[in-house]
Parts: C-alpha cells; sequence; structure tokens
C-alpha cells in the first residue's frame, strides 16, 4: 500500500498525510502561544522544522508513524497537524493541533474521531493512546467526547500531564 495515496474526510475536512508541499504552511502556524501545550518548541527557522518532517515523511512511507496536513475539504486552507504514533502497537498515540485563528470551531474533535475510525479500520487497535497537558482543557473535551478515560498523569518537561485511553470503535458502515 502506498500510504501516500490516503485520504481520510469528515463532514468539514480531508486528511492526507503530511508533505513537503505542507511544509511553508505548517511552519508559519507553529507559534510560542500554540506550543505551550505541546511537547516541543516552535522550530526557529524552516531549515531546522525540515529535518522534522523529513523524519516524518521517512515514518509514513514506513506505515509506523503518521502526521496527517489537516485541511478545509470547502476551501483547502491549512487548518493543523494530526498524528498516529506508533500506528502498529495494541495502543497507538494520537495527536493533534489546530492554528490558533481556527480554535473554537470543533475541528479537533472532528479531525481526531475521523483519524481515529480509519486507523481503527486499518491497523484494529484495543484502543489509543492521548497524551494531553492536564491544563488543556480544549484538547481534554476531545478526549472525553471520544469516550477517553484518564489512566495516567506525568510529570513532563513544559506541563503537567494526563494520559487518555480512548476505545478503539470501527466506523458504521
Amino acid at each position: 500500500m502506498t500510504w501516500s495515496d490516503t485520504t481520510i474526510t469528515s463532514q468539514r475536512l480531508a486528511l492526507r498525510p503530511f508533505t513537503a508541499a505542507d511544509a511553508d504552511e505548517a511552519f508559519a502556524c507553529i507559534t510560542p502561544t500554540l506550543t505551550r501545550y505541546l511537547s516541543f518548541e516552535p522550530p526557529s527557522a524552516p531549515v531546522d522544522f525540515e529535518a522534522v518532517w523529513r523524519g516524518w515523511l521517512r515514518e509514513i512511507a514506513a506505515g509506523t508513524d503518521f502526521n496527517f496536513t489537516l485541511r478545509e475539504r470547502t476551501s483547502g486552507r491549512f487548518t493543523g497537524l494530526l498524528g498516529l504514533h506508533r500506528a502498529r502497537d495494541a495502543e497507538p498515540e494520537l495527536g493533534i493541533w489546530i492554528r490558533e485563528d481556527a480554535h473554537g470551531q470543533g475541528h479537533g474533535r472532528e479531525a481526531v474521531a475521523a483519524l481515529a475510525a480509519w486507523a481503527a479500520e486499518t491497523f484494529a487497535p484495543q484502543s489509543f493512546s492521548y497524551p494531553v497537558a492536564e491544563a488543556n482543557t480544549a484538547s481534554r473535551r476531545i478526549a472525553e467526547g471520544l469516550g477517553g478515560v484518564v489512566v495516567e498523569q506525568q510529570q513532563r518537561p513544559k506541563y503537567a500531564a494526563v494520559i487518555y485511553r480512548i476505545p478503539a470503535r470501527k466506523p458504521h458502515p
């Protein structure tokens, strides 16, 4: 299977594996305020980001980790990035960030639900792990809205985190 041909759609969104053509739009949206609840700091220059996304391309090609570009279906507007990490594990990890000017529109929950349904069908995991900063109430609502429950607390370098377990559900026909 060629993973780069994968497209996941929801009512308003299209998720496609990250490509080099997405790099400039993604880089422009990675700000210090956006990353306050993420495990990484914003890359200081496009060349620093390139080192990261080139690794993503290798992982996507191998079918082990997936970073998806999230776009609005009607306009094609870049909306964020979404990850499925350790895809072949019994409990892969989900992650997402949405560009700041698109917060509060329900894109996060819609995108994570679409990715989780695709991953459940494609890889048949038992459940998903969803780590989130304890103070990130919007991201916590995504996990809880998908049936997630907190199974662990961790102190990470940037913040206190909670780890949700989200049940894997195959999409209805």
